[in-house]
Parts: C-alpha cells; sequence; structure tokens
C-alpha cells in the first residue's frame, strides 16, 4: 500500500478475482473484500470517479453498498447520474447497487438522504428497476420504498402511482407489497 490512492485502486483491481456468476454469493464468498470496500469508503472521494469505476467492479464480486455512500454524500447529482446508467448493466450485482447504495435508511450505515434530495435522479433508478427479472434487486428496490415511507410517505406514494400509469408487471407487484410492509405500522 502507497500514499497514491490510484495506485492502491489499481493494485486492488488486479486481486479482485472472478466475478460472482449468480445474485446471491456476495457475503459468503467476498468477505475478504471487506477491507478494500472500507479503504474505498474512507478515501474514495480523493478521486470519487476512479472509486466509482471501481466500485462497479467491487460491487461484482462483494458489496459496495457502504463504500458509495460517502461518494454519494459529497457528490450526489454525479454518482446519481451513474447509478442510472447502472439500471441498464446486465450484471445483477451492478443492477442492485443502483439500487441498494441510495437507500436512506441502509442498514449499518448512518442515514443519507440523497434520495430526497435528487430525488428526480432516484426515482429514476427506481423506475428503471421496477420490473427487474431478479428478485435480488426487487427486494433492493422494495427496500427502498420501504425506507422512503419512512421519512417522505408522500413521495414513495408518488413514486408508485408513476409506475401505475405505465402498467404494472409481476416484478412491480411484488416491490410495491415489499415497500408497502410497513406503511400502515407508521
Amino acid at each position: 500500500m502507497t500514499d497514491d490512492y490510484s495506485k492502491n485502486i489499481q493494485a486492488f483491481g488486479d486481486m479482485l478475482g472472478p466475478e460472482l456468476e449468480k445474485p446471491e454469493g456476495m457475503f459468503n464468498q467476498g468477505w475478504w473484500l471487506w477491507p478494500v470496500g472500507r479503504y474505498v469508503e474512507r478515501n474514495g472521494n480523493s478521486n470519487w470517479p476512479l472509486s466509482l469505476s471501481f466500485l462497479k467492479e467491487l460491487t461484482k464480486r462483494f458489496t459496495g453498498e457502504f463504500a458509495i455512500r460517502p461518494l454519494l454524500k459529497e457528490h450526489p447529482k454525479e454518482v446519481m447520474d451513474e447509478l442510472i446508467e447502472w439500471t441498464t448493466d446486465k450484471n445483477v450485482h451492478v443492477r442492485r447497487l443502483a439500487s441498494e447504495g441510495v437507500r436512506i435508511r441502509l442498514p449499518w450505515s448512518q442515514k443519507l438522504f440523497a434520495a430526497l434530495d435528487e430525488f428526480e435522479r432516484y426515482t429514476a433508478i427506481l423506475t428503471n428497476l421496477k420490473d427487474d427479472p431478479e428478485k435480488f434487486v426487487q427486494k433492493s428496490v422494495g427496500n427502498n420504498l420501504n425506507d422512503l415511507y419512512k421519512d417522505a410517505p408522500e413521495k414513495a406514494d408518488f413514486i408508485i402511482s408513476q409506475w401505475e400509469k405505465t402498467g404494472k408487471s409481476k416484478a412491480q407487484d411484488w416491490i410495491i407489497k415489499h415497500g408497502r410492509r410497513n406503511a400502515g405500522k407508521l
């Protein structure tokens, strides 16, 4: 390890190993990458575009959901614009990170209000994923809505009302049900 963030990220990139083949497994097979994610979480804003690019690769092997949050906090528009692109990625882990990273109440993390501050971008991310075929992604989108119901229920209802105007799918129905699971308890 050097004092040069870019060189360290290059070295980490060289050791990542193969991508996970299935949606599940990142917490079982990628634990050894936890310190790498923590390094990016703590130092990533020194070169946030490089960090964002690296996290796209890291999340294919382990999670980047904690490491992306400081980038979102400091550069919400730019990072969310990239996450909007990630919603169409062929890799399920990249699509999931696009959603999971913007959660207001990500477990074991500080609250992050980029979703409310950049609501139009946030809505675009969730809307692009509302029909995702992977349950792994659907659960993340539903959890986003559940979080949103706790802090801005009218915004959650707005997103769902927009989705309902464009038709329904099994994925969307499941996401909405999952997102509303605690709405009556608030």
